[in-house]
């Protein structure tokens, strides 16, 4: 044998076994132990696509982490991290598990693999049960991707079935039962045909011809720009302005003294994760916006809990100027944003977080008509109050979050989160529907609804989604499927070669 073979033995052995010395026998199942770093590898790779493509709502784990604990930490890059170690680990294994086979090496797994191996299912576990129970909202997402990357993976399905064919087709040959033959034979064929068919049910808005793809959606700057500032400040909306963005997407809070204020945490310590309250107020722990005056709101640091805690990773991209404006943003009124929106013609929408929504809302109507603002830059999102504010100021825009009640009350604006949208939006949009998704962070998620005819999206991210000119892939119908039938095709033809030859 050459070197280079017994080198490679020594190390598939070291790294499958944890033995230098070669075991005379196989041990006891351990076939058995093959399939299961097969499955569990496989499990940890349809994991890892989940957590790559929840990936667009990291801050929704995050913020959840910080109420549990009133401590900001970065949870889902540490879940990231976490799987992709896992996933590595899983995936070597499994290499080195068929180059035993192909060496033919006795599959003697090592029991320290096996403890392994079983702490990362009950991780992956945990992950699963986490999103279906604490996480539900996020579950459409993960067959929602599937419009967007179906078309790939199958790709990448069927050159990963056509390489590990040569190890089924040894397994199949070395077989001495008819009954294992069988086996072998019928499990392999169902998978071949699974994965060869599985276009004929793939659905994706980007499956179109070139030139129907609509137009670009427009951005909305959900809380102003907070990747590039502290989220609700001056600094954020002014950041997304040199985005383009024709909206911007706040949330408001009425104080103690009646003045709208901008903050998103409305909750117990809802000052807490984005001021310096704990520092100012010691020994209060505010509830809701009533508890404090506009006074108190000013004297808090709305700007250095950015800086402490990176949360999108984004502030080593600031220069010392913006870090030193940053550090320095306080907690902005309605009315600032309202000056800032009428300066540069761009649209305000907004949630009322109020435990008094009546009040509340005459404040904060009447804030919006004093400021002078044009009435159809005011986005109304609210549905409480709604028909006191079409008395009130019938110019604003009326915008709904729920497409059944939108139609009964004869609107046209919805806003409505991506993994929850179902229908046609491209026929909404013939029948005159202008329709926002939120929160559209990735690229990919953008181009799927570029592609589906969104007219717009709320992103945290604007500053990269201005930039993107086209989607990430569009094909029309009929190339996708010469494409995939080549593919399959070609792969069968290799497939017939490796049986062959090893006949």
């Amino acid at each position: 044998m050459s070197q280079k073979g017994s080198c490679c033995r020594v190390c598939s052995r070291g790294f499958y076994s944890c033995s230098w010395k070669h075991p005379s026998e196989p041990g006891k199942r351990a076939g058995c132990w093959f399939s299961a770093v097969s499955l569990v590898s496989l499990l940890s790779l349809c994991w890892m696509y989940i957590c790559m493509i929840t990936f667009n709502d990291q801050e929704d784990i995050n913020w959840k982490g910080f109420n549990y604990l009133k401590q900001w930490v970065n949870w889902f890059m540490v879940l990231i991290i976490l799987s992709a170690v896992l996933t590595s680990y899983c995936v070597l294994l499994l290499l080195f598990a068929l180059v035993q086979v192909a060496l033919r090496e006795p599959l003697n797994l090592h029991w320290l693999h096996k403890i392994f191996l079983f702490f990362g299912v009950i991780f992956i576990t945990f992950g699963l049960v986490g999103i279906c129970h604490k996480w539900p909202q996020e579950r459409p997402t993960i067959p929602l991707s599937l419009q967007a990357t179906a078309p790939f993976l199958q790709f990448g399905a069927v050159g990963a079935l056509t390489l590990l064919s040569s190890f089924v087709f040894r397994g199949f040959n070395m077989a001495k039962e008819k009954w294992s033959r069988i086996l072998i034979a019928v499990t392999f064929a169902a998978l071949s045909a699974a994965i060869f068919l599985w276009p004929l049910s793939v659905r994706s808005p980007c499956l179109i011809e070139p030139n129907e793809l609509p137009e670009k959606p427009k951005l909305i700057g959900h809380r102003g720009a907070p990747m590039l500032a502290p989220e609700n400040t001056m600094m954020s909306f002014e950041r997304s302005i040199a985005c383009g963005v024709t909206a911007f997407e706040t949330d408001v809070q009425v104080s103690k003294d009646r003045i709208p204020f901008l903050m998103h945490d409305n909750s117990s310590g809802f000052l807490r994760r984005t001021t310096n309250v704990k520092e100012k107020f010691p020994n209060e722990d505010f509830s809701h916006s009533s508890n404090l005056t506009w006074e108190d709101l000013q004297s808090l640091n709305a700007g250095e809990w950015f800086l402490k805690t990176d949360p999108f990773r984004s502030v080593s991209q600031l220069s010392e100027e913006e870090k030193e404006t940053a550090r320095n943003q306080s907690v902005p009124s309605l009315l600032q944003l309202l000056n800032l929106a009428k300066q540069h013609s761009v649209s305000v929408i907004f949630d009322l977080y109020s435990p008094n929504q009546g009040n509340d809302t005459v404040d904060t109507v009447n804030t919006i008509l004093n400021s002078g603002i044009d009435p159809s830059l005011v986005l109304w999102l609210p549905p409480e109050e709604r028909e006191y504010v079409n008395k009130t100021a019938p110019g604003f825009v009326q915008v709904y979050d729920n497409e059944a009640v939108m139609l009964k009350e004869g609107g046209n604006h919805l806003n409505v989160k991506y993994s929850k949208f179902n229908r046609d939006i491209r026929g909404l949009r013939g029948s005159g529907v202008t329709v926002n998704l939120w929160v559209v962070n990735e690229r990919w998620l953008f181009s799927l609804m570029w592609c589906a005819g969104a007219s717009s999206v709320t992103t945290n991210s604007c500053h990269l989604l201005k930039d993107v000119k086209r989607p990430d892939w569009v094909m029309a119908p009929l190339t996708y499927q010469a494409i995939w039938i080549t593919v399959d095709v070609v792969s069968v033809l290799v497939m017939t070669g490796f049986f062959l030859f090893q006949r």
